[in-house]
Order: C-alpha cells, then sequence, then structure tokens
C-alpha cells in the first residue's frame, strides 16, 4: 500500500506541477488565443444580431432594371438603354447615388492598370511585352486600334427626361438626384451607353474561332450597375482593380437582347418569347427536355456547323425576365450547341444546360448538363434548395471560369483531335461544379465580394470539394483536403496575408482566397466540430442569409450560435493570422504501477544487469582474456562470487502476500492490472492551436487512436503533456496520423522517430516543352494499323 501510495501522490505532484508551469510567465498566448474575439467584432444591433442571424430592424435596397441592347457581331460592340427602378428601404435620405462602370476596367490609364507593377527581363515572350504597354493589367491582347470602356451617352430622369449630372470616376459613376429618395420611396431614372468588346479575359468577352471566322460572346459586368448601398459601408463605392470581384443589390430584371438571327443565346432568367426566336423542332425538343433523364439535343453539331459556315439575314431579339436576382449575363453565338435536361429539385422545376462548340466535343457533350444537374442537387443539399428555373452551363475557353445568376462561363477543352488527358477532364468537371456552385455563393448568399473574396470563394470551394466526392469517390479533388494546403503554409509569412484581407489586397490569390478557408471548413466539419454539428450550422448560414448580404462576423457568428461550439480560437489563428500547424512529438514517458510483485520484479532486474554488463568489450574480452585470476585461485572467490540477488526466496514471497492481504479489492485490481502509463509531450512549433491526434502502434500489431481537443492548449500554446492508459505496450507514437490538421512538418510528428525518406528527382534527357499525359491519344494511336499494314475488315 505504501509503494501505491506514494504513487499516487508523485502523480498528483507531477500535475501540480504542470498546472504551474502552464500559468508562469514567459512568451506565452494561451489566454490571447483563447479568449472570445469579443470587440475584435463589430458590436451586435437590431439590423445584426449577436447570433449572427439578421435583426428585426435589417433592410437592404432593391434595383430593378429594364435593358434593351444589341450586339453588334460585326463590329464587336453592344449598345443598350436601362431604366433602373431604386428602392431605399434605408432609415437615410439619399440625395446621390452610386453605379459601376466596371467596363472602364479597360480604359487608357484605367487604375487598376497604373496601380500595377512592372519590370523588364532579359527574356520576355512577345505577349509580356504586349501586356507592359496594355491599358489594363488583366489584359494581354487588347487592340490597340479601339477605345475600350463606357460611353454614357444620357443619363436622364425616366418620368420626366430631364438630363441629370453625373459624373465619372474610373469604375464607378455618381449621379445627383433633383430630389432626396427618402425611406420607403423609389425613383427611376434612365442610361444609354456602348462599348467595344474585349476578348474574353477570364470574365467577360469574345473568342475568336480564326479558322472558321466566328465569335462566341460571353457578356458579363456589361451595363451600368447600382452599387450597394447597406447598413455596414453605406455606398460600396469601392474601386473596380480586376481582382476583388461584385458587390450588388438584388432586384428584377427584364432584359431584350438583340442578336443576330442565326445566333442561339442563354442568359440569367427565364426565356420569354420562345416561339419567335426557336424553330418548331427545337420548342419540340425543349418539350422533350421537360421529362429526360439524359441531356437532349436542342441545336446539334450538324445544326451548330452548318450555322458557322452561314451568314445571318438579319436580327432577332431574345427576351428574359429573372426575379430577385443579382446580376444579369448572357452567351450568344452561332456556334452553340445546346443541350438541356430538366430536373425537380425539392418541388421546383429546374431546366439544366449548356451551350457550347464543336471544340468542346466530346467533353462537353457528355458531361456538362449531367454535372450541372449533380451540382444543383449536391449544393441544394448543403445550403438551400435551389430556387432558380435554370442554370446554364457555357463553354467560353480552354481554362478558367466566372459565375452569373444561373448562367456561367467555364473552361475545359479537348484536343483538336477529340482526346483529352485525365486533368482536363477533371479540370473540366470540377470548373462547372465550381460556377455553378456560385450560384449559391454570392448569387444567393450574397457576401460582398469586393471586400471579402472568402466569403464566396472560399465556401463555394468547399462545398464544391464536397460534390466532388459525390461525383467520383476517386475525384482528384484540388482544394479542401488539410494536406493539399501544406506548402502554402510553408512558404515565408511575408508573402502571406490573412484570409481577412481585402480582396484587392491579397498575396497568392487562389491558396487564400479559395483553398485555404475551403480547407479550415473542411477541417471543421471533420476534426473540431464534427458532420452533423457542422452541417446543421452551414445550413442554417445559408438559410438565415440567403437573398441577404451576410458580413464574416455574421458567418463566425452563425457557425457558433448553432452548433454550440466555442470557434473564436479558430477564426483567430486560421482567419486572422497566417501561423501554420507544426505540432512536434518531443517525447514519450512509460511508467508502469510497481506490483511488487518480487517473482517479476527480479526477473526484470536480471535482464537489466545482464543487458548492462553485456558490452562489445565483454564479448571480445572472452576470446581475448584467456584465464582470469579468479579462474586460476579459486581462493580467491568467497560468498559474492555465487550469491545471486535475483533469486526468489521464501522470504520474498510471504512479504508480497502480506503486501497483497493488506489491499482493498479495488486496489488489489490496480496492483494487478499491468496498466501501462505513457506521458505524450507535444511541442506546438508553428504556433496554430489544432486539436492533438495520435496514434498508438502496439507490440501485438493493432493500433488505436486518442483525440484531444484544442482547447488543450488553452493555459500554455507552447508545450502539453498528456498521460495516456493502456493494456497494451506502445511501440509506436504518431502525430496527426490521417494528416486531419495541416501540420507543416511530418518529420517530427513520431516517436521514436521514423528515418527519414529521400526526397526523388527526375532524370531525363533535355527536350522542348512537352505537354501532359495523353493516354487516351495514345491508345487510339496504339490501335490503329502500322505502315504496310491494311486496316478495316477482311473481304
Amino acid at each position: 500500500m505504501k509503494k501505491l501510495l506514494i504513487l499516487l501522490l508523485f502523480f498528483s505532484f507531477h500535475f501540480s506541477l504542470l498546472t504551474l508551469k502552464a500559468q508562469a510567465p514567459g512568451n506565452y498566448h494561451a489566454n490571447t488565443r483563447f479568449e472570445q474575439m469579443g470587440t475584435e467584432l463589430p458590436t451586435p444591433n437590431t439590423t445584426r444580431t449577436a447570433s449572427g442571424a439578421p435583426g428585426k430592424d435589417f433592410w437592404q435596397q432593391r434595383a430593378d432594371y429594364d435593358i434593351k441592347a444589341e450586339l453588334d457581331d460585326e463590329n464587336r460592340s453592344i449598345k443598350g438603354t436601362e431604366t433602373i427602378t431604386y428602392f431605399n428601404y434605408s432609415p437615410d435620405e439619399l440625395k446621390f447615388v452610386w453605379l459601376q462602370l466596371d467596363q472602364n476596367l479597360f480604359q487608357k490609364g484605367s487604375i487598376n492598370a497604373l496601380s500595377q507593377n512592372s519590370s523588364v527581363q532579359t527574356q520576355m515572350s512577345s505577349s509580356a511585352v504586349k501586356a507592359i504597354g496594355s491599358p489594363s493589367s488583366v489584359r494581354t491582347s487588347i487592340s490597340t486600334d479601339k477605345e475600350y470602356g463606357y460611353k454614357i451617352t444620357s443619363v436622364r430622369d425616366a418620368k420626366t427626361q430631364q438630363t441629370l449630372k453625373y459624373t465619372i470616376n474610373n469604375t464607378m459613376m455618381r449621379i445627383e438626384l433633383p430630389t432626396p429618395i427618402r425611406n420607403g420611396q423609389s425613383y427611376a431614372f434612365q442610361i444609354d451607353w456602348n462599348y467595344n468588346i474585349t476578348e474574353y479575359y477570364g470574365r467577360s468577352g469574345f473568342e475568336f474561332f480564326a479558322k472558321d471566322g466566328n465569335a462566341n460572346y460571353f457578356i458579363a459586368h456589361w451595363f451600368p450597375r447600382m452599387c450597394v448601398y447597406d447598413d455596414v459601408n453605406g455606398w460600396m463605392n469601392k474601386q473596380f482593380l480586376g481582382q476583388g470581384e461584385f458587390t450588388l443589390t438584388f432586384g428584377n430584371y427584364k432584359v431584350a437582347i438583340t442578336v443576330p438571327n442565326d445566333h442561339v443565346v442563354g442568359a440569367t432568367g427565364e426565356l420569354q418569347n420562345a416561339a419567335q426566336v426557336l424553330t418548331a423542332e427545337q420548342m419540340k425538343r425543349m418539350e422533350k427536355a421537360k421529362t429526360a433523364t439524359r441531356p437532349v439535343l436542342i441545336v446539334s453539331q450538324e445544326e451548330a456547323e452548318k450555322a458557322e459556315k452561314g451568314k445571318p439575314s438579319g436580327k432577332k431579339t431574345w427576351i428574359y425576365k429573372a426575379e430577385n436576382v443579382r446580376d444579369f449575363a448572357f452567351a450568344s453565338s452561332r456556334k452553340f450547341i445546346w443541350d438541356a435536361m430538366q430536373i425537380d429539385q425539392a418541388g421546383k422545376k429546374v431546366m439544366c444546360m449548356s451551350l457550347y462548340p464543336k471544340e468542346g466535343n466530346p467533353l462537353w457533350g457528355q458531361y456538362s448538363t449531367m454535372v450541372v444537374a449533380h451540382t444543383i442537387r449536391s449544393y441544394s443539399k448543403y445550403s438551400i434548395d435551389y430556387p432558380y428555373p435554370v442554370a446554364y452551363s457555357c463553354h467560353s475557353t480552354a481554362g478558367g471560369g466566372m459565375e452569373y445568376p444561373m448562367i456561367s462561363f467555364n473552361g475545359g477543352r479537348p484536343e483538336a483531335d477529340g482526346t483529352y488527358s485525365e486533368q482536363v477532364k477533371y479540370a473540366m468537371i470540377g470548373v462547372i461544379i465550381h460556377e455553378v456552385g456560385h450560384n449559391f455563393f454570392p448569387m444567393i448568399v450574397n457576401s460582398d465580394e469586393r471586400q471579402w473574396s472568402w466569403m464566396d470563394e472560399g465556401l463555394n470551394t468547399f462545398v464544391q470539394y464536397l460534390a466532388e466526392k459525390e461525383w467520383d469517390r476517386d475525384y482528384p479533388a484540388r482544394r479542401g483536403e488539410p494536406q493539399a494546403i501544406v506548402e502554402y503554409m510553408k512558404t515565408d509569412a511575408t508573402q502571406q496575408v490573412p484570409i481577412m484581407s481585402s480582396s484587392d489586397n491579397i498575396m497568392a490569390f487562389g491558396p487564400n482566397a479559395y483553398a485555404k478557408p475551403a480547407t479550415g471548413l473542411n477541417i471543421l466539419r471533420e476534426t473540431i466540430m464534427g458532420r452533423e454539428l457542422f452541417d446543421y450550422a452551414f445550413k442554417e448560414y445559408s438559410r438565415r442569409w440567403a437573398f441577404k448580404n451576410p458580413t464574416p462576423a455574421d458567418f463566425f457568428r452563425t457557425m457558433e450560435d448553432a452548433s454550440g461550439v466555442d470557434l473564436d480560437w479558430f477564426w483567430k489563428g486560421w482567419f486572422y493570422g497566417t501561423e501554420p500547424a507544426n505540432q512536434d512529438l518531443t517525447e514519450v514517458e512509460w511508467f508502469a504501477i510497481d506490483a511488487q510483485n518480487p517473482e517479476i520484479n527480479k526477473a526484470e532486474g536480471r535482464k537489466q544487469a545482464e543487458d548492462k554488463r553485456e558490452t562489445m568489450a565483454r564479448k571480445r574480452d572472452r576470446e581475448y582474456i584467456k584465464e582470469s585470476v579468479v579462474e586460476k585461485n579459486p581462493d580467491m572467490k568467497d560468498f559474492y562470487n555465487t550469491y545471486d540477488p535475483y533469486k526468489l526466496t521464501e522470504a520474498d514471497k510471504k512479504k508480497y502476500d502480506g503486501y497483497l492481504a493488506s489491499l482493498g479489492e479495488d486496489e488489489r485490481k490496480l496492483a494487478e492490472s499491468g496498466m501501462n502509463f505513457y506521458t505524450i509531450k507535444v511541442k506546438n512549433k508553428g504556433g496554430l492551436p489544432m486539436p492533438v491526434i495520435i496514434k498508438m502502434q502496439y507490440e501485438d500489431g493493432t493500433d488505436s487512436v486518442a483525440r484531444f481537443p484544442a482547447e488543450i492548449w488553452r493555459l500554455n500554446d507552447q508545450d502539453i503533456s498528456k498521460v495516456i492508459l493502456s493494456k497494451k505496450k506502445v511501440v509506436q507514437w504518431t502525430l496527426d496520423p490521417f494528416r486531419e490538421i495541416a501540420d507543416i512538418d511530418e518529420e517530427n510528428n513520431t516517436f521514436p522517430r521514423q528515418p527519414a525518406k529521400p526526397t526523388k528527382f527526375q532524370m531525363f534527357k533535355s527536350q522542348g516543352f512537352q505537354r501532359g499525359p495523353n493516354p487516351m491519344r495514345e491508345a487510339i494511336q496504339s490501335q490503329q494499323p502500322k505502315a504496310g499494314q491494311q486496316g478495316g475488315a477482311k473481304n
């Protein structure tokens, strides 16, 4: 009992020392890391509550548009007139309104071009040289014989036709009103404008096909649009520099688009005059698409190829209506193949469609519309049910994508011979999921893209990751898994900024705005909160802020409010900081209860004594020393030459029996349990606190995993120790065994340390640029007859 009592007292004293050490002064920031965010977040009020929900006094503005526009295919230009009816639901009186003129990004001397760094290298491509003199950093091939940006020809009162005074400041335009718009009032005004269309640059423009002389048009941020006026920023009139995207107001749209009469058009909203712009056969095919389980061709490849060889005989006007959307975009071309398939999403009919030139086949015909339908279903499960009647995917260029309400422009193009690499296939599927998914974030959950890119790109990339896994279990997702963000997290702190950075100030935009927030949400779902709590909270955020404009604080607060999990430490570390996770398993101490069994103790003592004596020198001495003095002279021996201190005696047995008799039943079970006590010691070398996950490999070949929440660091964010009990002996310990926390150094995650592995490199013969592998083409070529062989069937 005495030794057992001493053992228990030792453990109590040991834990007391740990507590004192954790609270001792030093370079510890645990209290800072785990304190509530408090004043770091905006003060809650009746507009935006402390729970993260819209308050009883929440308000937002509305802007309705009636647009008539014409696309000039020959001159690559567009002109239009629009009537905007602006509704003021704010408590403020508005004496002027602000509009966005995004096409002014391409004007000579734009703020975007002037604010970019540039330099000349000793070796440069021709496109890079052209880019130096380009009026905009986002373009490398703007025609120098044209002027770009809006030409505003009229701004007037819609009722009186009185000219309104306006001022253009780069990509923003202020219109002064004849009388202020008070709360509950609306005001209608009209704008006439035109501009030259740029080549497609990733968001909008045309793609020209020299082989057939035709162009595909993808027209977006093409009309003067209202800026947002809200309770957070007042007027969001921050200049468009090209990276931070759009902050927009919901409203209803009626848009009439006049194009050459051989064009096929797809747009935001529902087509109102199908009978006037579609053939009887196309109408019949659309009806078939309503009940089909696979996409139905509305315009076939054969029909599209025939159209691209002809010329228009006139014009057609396609009329669309869209309700409660924040923007409007369209695509137009005579080259388009068009397919469609209607799905039922929670009782609502959604027509999923794709527009693509023949250059997109066979990939686009096989996958695009099916991926659109899958995306609508998958995202609806994790956020809210898709509320709109249509969803388009349009094939813009070889890579990249861009999103607008109900329509997106997506890359992914096969080779000219129709073959494609696995990378191209999955990149195409991924970009369609991503861009169609943007219908939910930010087209419905309407975050401020100009200020917070991560709120739409990061959240959308996270749900994209979930949808990709549901598309194909083995989908090679680029973003979402913690190990995929490790290389970025390793980069020097001077090359990183926090996720909570303004969109135009972000370095490494892809990792920062897309991958890191998506990975953080995946870590929350899989490791910190668990799927049930996370999914409920994320869905609640989507429900609360559908068709409203949330801020980061609304997201952070809702996730905690709906889950009951304190995540302030995580927001601070992952979103407001740049420190990485790097846990170092520095030591594992092994203890066992001394049961005072003399048979066991003496056997162990004998083995330890023999192990200590059996040195290399002792092995060599057996041959080197032919005969020792004691061996030669037996009279040199005494009692100790034959004494065996590890021999079990009757006195030992009697003493042990007396010890057992003094123990209670529970004490005896504990003493004889053979339990092992392991103290693991972990150092937080990266700075970012994360849960501690450790795998134990036992000597019998089995294993188990222990998990400790991040709060284990709350009193000491540099060093922690934890006692783990096990009846089995542990032979190997591994931190973060499933790569869940984006630990940037796996070499210090094991104890005993595992030998370092070499970094492999490839050696190859020098040669020019090589495309990625294309197994499809290689398989086709292997089946073709070799020279001198006859192909085809034998007669």
